[in-house]
């Protein structure tokens, strides 16, 4: 069973609070799915693979944001509404998560390969605005705070916000707290209860909006808790509206389940509409594969890399996703990163990036929205085939998309966009495939190159 992560708490505790008895988080899977929207059609002989023919592998972080360690400030908040459930020791828990530590982790996972999801909370525990003030420290640690997600932290991770406090709900009206102190008004639990699409897209428009003001693009959402269980449709529908009216992004994404059972963890195309028109529009659901088994979300929980993937590199939760093929995508919480200074889980997060890359050679390290891209090519480009000649319909373009096709002869596939042919390099085993090249595996090529929106052809050995 799952261990009782915060995550899990709070969507157990949101559908106890309104059913009256307790559920398990899994137990409600079927209300998880969303409408997919448009599919097209993809010819039969050709199969599109994982990107470079390789298992994606992402870390998602929690609760981050510049120099405020939420759990220090968020505990008390949670106390006043579920006394019983919040008792840590939070006055003892260091107000501050230095940006020292960040440059120290952002660089050894630079080195490493580590890429993922960022969050950055906009108004912290309601602690200050990011793009204004925050009490306890000076605008100018402020700005250098800021600067380090920009600069050293961007070409690694998405960033996302995890909605705008990630405590009590804030009036976009006013930019203040309601003065209600319930689970109605606490982004954790119950205020998206009863909310439509709109609602829920002006409330992340809010919080997209102050990360554009310091620069910080986002091009998905982070749900804190319980944000949005029970009303998933409105939740997508928002993602999609918000991320797209704030930042324009062409293909939204948010991270809201996370899966430790037998359930797929594919990421799912959701709401897909005109894919044949200039405006072609989706939103992607990304899932996690794991619970917090580094630090814990107080940094009070110390977890184990045996959960993970085993020292002797043959059990775990990653090995058993990956043989499946589908992203094998960790959740973390950055104050269980930082452990109040003792560096815990990222001690943990260490151990299982070196198990990882001495078990395999096959795994690929993306951001989440890279992932979603991938996810979106290969679910709604339309591929038709007609004898050796394969042609795609994409309605977003994406890098390093992989196909297999059937063939029957000896001749190298050939590659052609717009109108213009593609030099393609055969290389010689899958797993050496990069953008531009292909290998031949008894009656198939695999081909590997940067799919572009529109329409490409691939010719594929037919005698």
């Amino acid at each position: 069973m799952e261990p009782w992560t915060r995550r899990r708490m709070l969507e157990t505790t949101a559908l106890a609070l309104a059913g009256g008895g307790v559920e398990l988080i899994n137990s409600f899977a079927p209300a998880r799915a969303q409408e997919p929207g448009e599919r097209p059609a993809q010819a039969e002989g050709v199969t599109v693979l994982n990107p470079r023919a390789r298992v994606p592998v992402s870390l998602i972080i929690d609760d981050s944001t510049c120099l405020v360690n939420l759990a220090h400030f968020c505990i008390p908040q949670f106390h006043e509404v579920f006394p019983e459930n919040y008792q840590q020791p939070w006055k003892t828990l260091p107000r501050e998560i230095p940006d020292a530590f960040v440059r120290k982790f952002g660089e050894w996972c630079h080195e490493h390969g580590v890429k993922g999801k960022y969050s950055v909370i906009p108004y912290p525990a309601c602690v200050g605005w990011l793009d204004r003030d925050l009490p306890g420290w000076s605008k100018k640690e402020l700005d250098a705070s800021l600067e380090l997600v920009r600069t050293l932290m961007a070409p690694d991770w998405d960033f996302h916000p995890e909605i705008v406090s990630h405590t009590w709900v804030i009036d976009t009206k006013t930019g203040r707290s309601y003065p209600e102190r319930s689970d109605r008004f606490m982004e954790n639990w119950r205020w998206t209860d009863d909310k439509s699409a709109d609602q829920i897209a002006d409330y992340m428009s809010y919080a997209l909006r102050v990360l554009k003001n310091v620069g910080v693009r986002c091009e998905g959402i982070t749900t804190p808790g319980g944000f949005g269980i029970r009303v998933l449709p409105a939740l997508a529908q928002a993602t999609l509206q918000a991320c797209r009216d704030v930042f324009q992004a062409e293909i939204p994404h948010y991270y809201r389940h996370s899966f430790t059972d037998e359930q797929s963890v594919a990421p799912r195309v959701e709401y897909a509409s005109g894919l044949d028109g200039s405006d072609p529009r989706c939103v992607i659901s990304i899932i996690a594969c794991t619970g917090d088994w580094f630090g814990g979300w107080d940094g009070l929980t110390p977890g184990s890399a045996d959960r993970f993937i085993t020292a002797d590199l043959q059990s775990g939760r990653l090995p058993e996703v990956i043989a499946r093929g589908e992203p094998a995508i960790m959740a973390s919480h950055w104050p269980g990163m930082f452990f109040n200074g003792r560096e815990v889980g990222f001690s943990i997060l260490k151990e299982v990036v070196k198990r990882l890359h001495t078990r395999y050679d096959s795994l690929i390290w993306m951001k989440l929205s890279d992932i979603a891209r991938y996810w979106v090519a290969r679910t709604l480009t339309r591929i038709s085939r007609e004898s050796n000649r394969v042609t795609f319909h994409a309605p977003f373009a994406c890098p390093r998309f992989t196909v297999k096709a059937a063939c029957q002869g000896h001749s190298p596939p050939e590659l052609n966009v717009e109108n213009r042919p593609v030099s393609l390099r055969e290389v010689a085993a899958p797993l050496e495939l990069v953008e531009q090249s292909w290998v031949r595996q008894d009656q198939h090529v695999t081909v590997c190159f940067d799919l572009p929106r529109g329409t490409s052809h691939l010719n594929v050995p037919s005698t």
